[in-house]
């Protein structure tokens, strides 16, 4: 029979320390959702002693989740300890997962502990979590660059201490797929405790090894993969679940295991998880990019036409990308687009069926036809779960070059009041954001402004995605519209009212605090 492997997702905790990732709590509910339809074993769901937002969101999660583990990240201190412990009493299956590095590097540079100190702390940080929880899961980070005979008298302890999941991480993309792969088999041979625990694999993606290294780990005798959707994560990222995940179902033959995975949702996950962090998923990314299942090529064409299985070692559909699509232009009416948007993966209430329609009909007017990317981008715009503290009503540009780029835009506040102000710029984007500015006082620089058609043709909608910061917080706004300038005056829209929920946040708590 066929191993277990389980899933470990951390798209909310490490994905989303991704620049310029961060999600507020009700997107975060939205993606702690779509993972448990997914079929993920556990969702890390944050670092709840880290702040207030986090500590919510472990929280929350851990309210509307039945099926998977909740998961809370802390460090082997016990006030972190405490602190995850009360945010996740609210969970079916709740884990805290704490621990500490055991890398010479980590222990001199970062740490500053012999290795003595470090062991003591960490089973103590073990046998804190074990008051509050059944379920242990400890890191032992840098694990690729450690002393191998340090780092199984730590794992020893630890499952001594109650550990109940020992994660090996190679926290810096460091190792090779064969060194990972032999690192792993060691643990498993060598510690004596070793089955009393599960061991699980944490991969970065440095140099470009994550899935490799993952897959090796399992090979090996790991049975849990922590990853993230799309692969998002610190720096270069982590493990993409879609890909670790698909290696495994195709290849079962070589690798003789299984996960819980509900692949046909990975597609849905995919984009979700892309439109509410504003991170792009290159056109050319394994399994989920917009081109992993097109053909150019005329060979290829009559090869996949002649059969699939020619130039296609995956279904589509197995991954939840439809093989047809529905060709949606201005005649059609509200039920074939509500039944495209179902196919989709989209399970909109009404009225949101109705404010995507509306906006639909727009973009089919202006276009021949209406792409299945051209729907992705209308949902995303018109579903947003961003609190609107104004709305834009209208922008109008004037520019050439005999001319000075001037703005006027028309901003409703959530009060019904109504704004108009203009300005100029050095372009027809920059007049626009600078009259913006003028309505909306909310101090922030610009860091990041890229633009892309969803779709090929002269008449594309164009997806503009902008961040924003304010101090030490990032910002990410998106938005899709046919023409430039209303797209990138819409992104800046949805990046401010991000700024300004959090300035009404900060605010409200500011005011409890002197209460």
């Amino acid at each position: 029979m066929a191993r277990r492997i389980y899933i470990f997702d951390t798209t909310l905790r490490d994905g989303e320390q991704s620049p310029g990732a961060s999600m507020n709590v009700q997107e975060k509910l939205e993606i702690a959702h779509q993972l448990e339809r997914l079929g993920v074993d556990v969702i890390e769901a944050g670092f709840p002693i880290s702040s207030p937002g986090d500590f919510q969101a472990v929280q929350e999660v851990s309210r509307i989740v039945k099926n998977a583990t909740v998961c809370g990240l802390t460090r082997a201190v016990s006030k972190d300890v405490e602190v995850a412990a009360e945010a996740l009493k609210g969970a079916v299956r709740p884990r805290i997962h704490t621990g500490l590095g055991v890398s010479d590097n980590h222990l001199q540079y970062k740490l500053r502990m012999t290795r003595e100190q470090a062991l003591e702390r960490g089973v103590s940080a073990v046998k804190v979590a074990r008051k509050y929880v059944d379920d242990v899961e400890y890191f032992l980070e840098d694990s690729g660059r450690a002393d191998p005979d340090y780092l199984c008298k730590v794992i020893e302890e630890v499952i001594k201490a109650g550990a109940t999941v020992i994660n090996i991480p190679d926290t810096t993309g460091y190792t090779m797929p064969e060194e990972y792969g032999a690192r792993i088999r060691m643990v498993v041979n060598r510690v004596p405790n070793i089955d009393k625990a599960t061991v699980s694999v944490h991969c970065h993606n440095d140099l470009g090894m994550a899935v490799a290294n993952s897959l090796a780990g399992v090979m090996n005798g790991a049975t849990q993969v922590e990853c993230t959707i799309n692969g998002i994560g610190e720096r270069a990222g982590n493990t993409s679940l879609e890909e670790v995940v698909m290696a495994m179902k195709t290849r079962s033959d070589f690798f003789d295991v299984q996960t819980g995975i509900v692949t046909q949702e990975i597609y849905n996950t995919s984009r979700m998880v892309s439109s509410l962090t504003g991170i792009l998923v290159q056109p050319n990314k394994a399994i989920v990019g917009a081109n992993a299942f097109a053909h150019s090529s005329g060979i290829h064409q009559d090869g996949v036409l002649k059969d699939r299985t020619t130039y296609e070692i995956i279904d589509p559909k197995d991954v939840g990308i439809p093989e047809s699509k529905i060709l949606l232009t201005a005649r059609s009416g509200r039920h074939a687009l509500h039944h495209r948007l179902m196919e989709l993966g989209f399970l909109l209430n009404e009225n949101q069926v109705d404010k995507v329609y509306e906006r639909f009909l727009q973009v089919a007017d202006q276009k021949k036809m209406v792409y299945d990317e051209d729907l992705e981008a209308i949902v995303a715009d018109e579903t947003s779960a961003v609190h609107v503290s104004y709305q834009m009503m209208h922008v109008q540009v004037s520019c050439g070059d005999h001319s000075i780029p001037t703005a006027t835009v028309q901003l409703k506040d959530q009060d019904g009041n109504v704004y108009i102000d203009s300005d100029h710029g050095t372009g027809p984007v920059d007049a626009i954001y600078r009259a913006i500015n003028r309505i909306v006082k909310a101090e922030n620089d610009l860091i990041e402004f890229s633009i892309q058609n969803v779709t090929a043709g002269i008449d594309a909608l164009a997806e503009v995605t902008i961040r924003i910061k304010q101090g030490n917080d990032i910002y990410t706004g998106r938005a899709a519209d046919t023409d430039v300038c209303v797209a990138s005056a819409k992104s800046y829209m949805h990046a401010l009212n991000k700024l300004m929920d959090r300035m009404v946040h900060a605010s409200q708590k500011e005011t409890l605090e002197h209460v």
